[in-house]
């Protein structure tokens, strides 16, 4: 074998092997989820079972926005929102982050299901089905709240969050991110909005959870306001094949699919690439490219093998 073709292939061999490990580091890996406790309420309808809801509140968002966005629970997201929010998404839709598939959850009324609170030190917890680095905030609305009336950004208390979380690189236990806040006193419903903002990435995911001070509060003034529960782990399981969103292979069971929900402010056209942002290409542009290096790396080494056993075996003629 000569010499100048022997080095030229134990080149290619070895220099393969960096690319596809870069190509493997470049994939995507979308992080996934919503407010686990308060209860938010895009996973208290999907509790309810978005095919037949129990509560009044979540009939209306099916019949608002149909029952996919319940399937796609933890999906309501902004892929390019880089600490954007207040710009990106308009009062109104803050429940939906301006996503037209989650209008439903905008919808303003007074019989949400609600978490039952106190004033004092009150401990979160965000459902998560895909980790990744971040922070959590959240938000309390103001004294005055009304929620028959669409919500603003001017009903947040922006100036106070009642939590934020202090990691960046949290750790998720038991299918949750835990982390502790204050809850100020305040009396009858409420509304809390979580923003969770990778660090790793401009996404950012947002939520809205009904809460009740001392349990009094109530619907039309007499009616008791109907109380929020999770969603189980058996039902996240029974309803995970029904979903659009898409985790890039961390947390869903088919890497392949990627019908991740747009946005109203990161539209995607039929047949047009994913957002740029989130991902650095189309969405299929790391697979090609884990495809291609990987496949370079195993051509090269079979060159190789190759060359190397024809030079032994003629060395034996």
């Amino acid at each position: 074998m000569p010499a100048r073709l022997r080095k030229a292939v134990t080149i290619a061999a070895l220099g393969a092997t960096p690319l596809a490990l870069t190509a493997l580091a470049a994939a995507p890996a979308s992080a996934h989820g919503t407010m686990g406790d308060p209860v938010s309420r895009v996973a208290q309808c999907y509790a309810e079972n978005p095919e037949s809801p129990k509560s009044d509140a979540c009939r209306a968002a099916v019949a608002a926005g149909g029952t996919q966005a319940l399937y796609d629970w933890n999906g309501i997201r902004i892929g390019d929102a880089d600490g954007r929010h207040q710009a990106l998404i308009p009062d109104g839709k803050l429940c939906s982050a301006g996503n037209e598939e989650f209008k439903g959850l905008d919808l303003p009324r007074a019989d949400w299901p609600a978490t039952d609170v106190r004033g004092g030190s009150y401990t979160f917890k965000y459902r998560v089905t895909a980790p990744h680095k971040g922070t959590f905030t959240v938000y309390i609305t103001k004294p005055g709240y009304d929620p028959t009336k669409p919500l603003a950004w001017k009903d947040l208390d922006l100036s106070a969050p009642v939590a934020k979380s202090k990691s960046t690189d949290p750790v998720a236990a038991n299918g949750f991110y835990t982390f502790s806040g204050t809850l100020p006193q305040r009396s009858g419903r409420q509304l809390l909005y979580a923003i969770w903002q990778r660090s790793d990435s401009p996404e950012a995911f947002y939520s809205c959870s009904d809460i009740t001070f001392g349990g009094g509060a109530t619907v039309s003034g007499s009616t008791p306001a109907p109380t929020a529960s999770a969603p189980s782990d058996r039902q996240i399981a029974a309803g995970a094949d029904k979903s659009t969103v898409e985790h890039h292979g961390h947390g869903d069971q088919d890497a392949a699919t990627s019908a991740e929900p747009a946005t109203a402010n990161t539209p995607k056209a039929a047949g047009a690439v994913e957002n740029l942002a989130e991902t650095g290409g189309s969405g299929s542009t790391p697979y090609l490219a884990m495809a291609g290096a990987a496949a370079l790396a195993l051509g090269s080494a079979a060159l190789f093998a190759s060359v190397r056993r024809r030079a032994t075996t003629g060395g034996r003629r």
